[in-house]
Formats: structure tokens, sequence, C-alpha cells
């Protein structure tokens, strides 16, 4: 993507106008294509992190449930060593949190049971 298309972007109010993001989007995209290429999708490439399973935590409180992890650490070091950019240990947990790869649902929640039984 070139310096024209950069800055059109940059005028595009529908999106967020920052240099360094729109830069770091840019470099994301190549480097999701080298791990698409390298691990035949980046669905594979993810859960390898996780041993293929949702990892399904039983906490009881909300002060209980972290922000980042031993996984969250490693995936995030290896997406940085990739280099992709704006994907820190905490983000990359919220980011497990929300896609199932991680069941965070307090086991009071009505979600914890049916999360429990995914994939």
């Amino acid at each position: 993507m070139g310096d024209k298309k950069v800055a059109t972007l940059l005028a595009d109010a529908g999106i967020v106008r920052n240099r360094l993001k729109i830069a770091s989007t840019i470099g994301n995209a190549k480097a999701y294509l080298a791990v698409q290429k390298e691990f035949g999708s980046l669905d594979a490439y993810l859960w390898s992190f996780v041993g293929g399973k949702p990892i399904k935590n039983a906490f009881r409180k909300m002060e209980d449930v972290p922000v980042k992890t031993v996984e969250s650490d490693a995936l995030s070091k290896d997406l940085l060593k990739r280099g992709f950019k704006f994907v820190g240990s905490t983000i990359m947990y919220a980011f497990m949190q929300a896609t199932g790869m991680v069941n965070d649902h307090l086991v009071t929640c009505p979600r914890h049971k049916v999360c429990a039984k995914l994939r």
C-alpha cells in the first residue's frame, strides 16, 4: 500500500486516523499472510498456543480473572517477533477470551457450562 492510499486513509473520517495505527495495520496484514503461509491458517497458528482446545477456567469472582497469562505472554511475544504491532499480552488475553480460546465466564454465569462444551 503506497503513500497515496495511506493519505486517503488518513482523510477518512470513518476510521481511526493515526498514521502509526494505519502503518501497523498494513504491517500486520503482511505478517498475517506470512503466518498463513507457514501454518496453513491463522486459526491453526493461534490455537497452537492453547493446545488446540479452549482453556476452561473455573473462577468464582471477577477479581480472580487474570488480565494476562503465560499463554497470552507467549502469543504476544511470538506475534511481536513476527512483526505484528499492538499485540501486547493483555490485548492478546482479551482476544483469547473474546474468541473462545479461554473460557473465563464465572462458574455462576449461565454461559460457563455452554462455553465449556465448545470445540
